[in-house]
């Protein structure tokens, strides 16, 4: 005697279906086709995406062509926004310290992380407590780590200027924020220390997916410590190198925590950023298109980030199965 199928077991269902000679229902193929449930399953996360992501930049993008104020609606004014920042001064300046402050801050957080998951990759005594110690400034909050520089650059208190006074370097405090190219290096310099342990840790994950017996051949073949690291770990980490430095590179762009608890974009507009500049003007001055624009400005410098690490990874054809170019 033959089983009756389960009429709550989707395959059996359809098994009865075609024996009956009936096709499967649009409904039972939306729900019970393998691609078409992966499509189901992504309809939560593309929903979240499109409302906390895409719709505001959409929204960010047409309030730039516009004059709206808060607390009040404004009206379309095509370009108009864009044309008087471009002959602002201080939106001029903003863009010269964004592309300062991440390229700076960038190379040195890629070399800095670099090194360390080179030293961490050893085998070291408490190299478990050692890698716990160098996610610290990652992990504590931005605002938390801008306090603290705050004070370790105050003008008056500062530890650094008190230390190289009693060690006899300098006879007077170093005004770390209060001067425009101390207050850029400053800012520089806490958002290197923030950021290289993220760098660190996600270099180490990939050296440790790299194979020892590809060390132990070159080693074989008299290949030096150099030789090592530019013909297999460097081409091994090439497309974890992209990855994570184009999302470096995308978070020190738009950084905004640490910069506006810092100086606030001073002195004199030294280190205010695109994104410290937007807010400034849209949120504290009401200026929302002015602002929106500004932010809008952004976004060809982060798609030409995002595409040199895209292109950058196509030209691995090594990682298919192919020839290098």
């Amino acid at each position: 005697m033959s089983a009756v199928p389960s009429s709550t077991d989707p395959a059996a269902a359809v098994a009865a279906r075609a024996g009956a000679g009936l096709s499967p229902s649009r409904w039972q193929r939306l729900t019970w086709n393998r691609n078409w449930l992966g499509f189901w399953f992504m309809v939560p996360a593309a929903a979240f995406l499109l409302l906390f992501l895409a719709y505001p930049l959409g929204l960010g993008v047409w309030l730039s062509f516009t004059e709206t104020r808060i607390g009040r609606a404004g009206v379309f004014v095509g370009l108009e926004n864009y044309v008087w920042l471009a002959d602002d001064p201080v939106f001029w300046l903003s863009v010269f310290n964004t592309l300062l402050y991440t390229t700076v801050a960038s190379v040195f957080k890629f070399a800095i992380g670099l090194y360390l998951a080179l030293l961490l990759n050893r085998h070291l005594p408490f190299k478990a407590m050692i890698r716990a110690v160098v996610l610290i400034p990652f992990i504590v909050p931005t605002v938390l780590s801008a306090i603290a520089f705050w004070w370790i650059y105050d003008p008056q208190f500062s530890i650094v200027s008190w230390s190289l006074r009693e060690l006899g370097l300098l006879e007077t405090n170093i005004d770390f924020l209060g001067d425009p190219w101390n207050a850029r290096w400053s800012v520089i310099f806490a958002n290197i220390w923030r950021g290289v342990p993220f760098v660190a840790i996600t270099l180490l994950a990939g050296l440790q997916t790299v194979s020892p017996s590809l060390y132990e051949a070159a080693t074989i073949d008299g290949a030096s410590r150099w030789q090592m690291f530019r013909f297999v770990t460097y081409p091994l980490l090439t497309p974890i190198i992209a990855v994570v430095m184009t999302f470096s590179v995308l978070f020190t762009f738009t950084d905004f925590q640490l910069i506006w608890v810092l100086t606030r974009g001073g002195p004199v507009n030294a280190t205010h950023l695109m994104a410290t500049l937007s807010y400034q003007r849209a949120i504290l001055g009401g200026y929302l298109g002015e602002g929106s624009a500004i932010a809008t400005a952004m976004i060809p410098f982060l798609l030409a980030a995002i595409l040199i690490s895209w292109f950058g990874l196509q030209r691995r054809k090594w990682q298919q199965g192919e020839a290098n170019d």
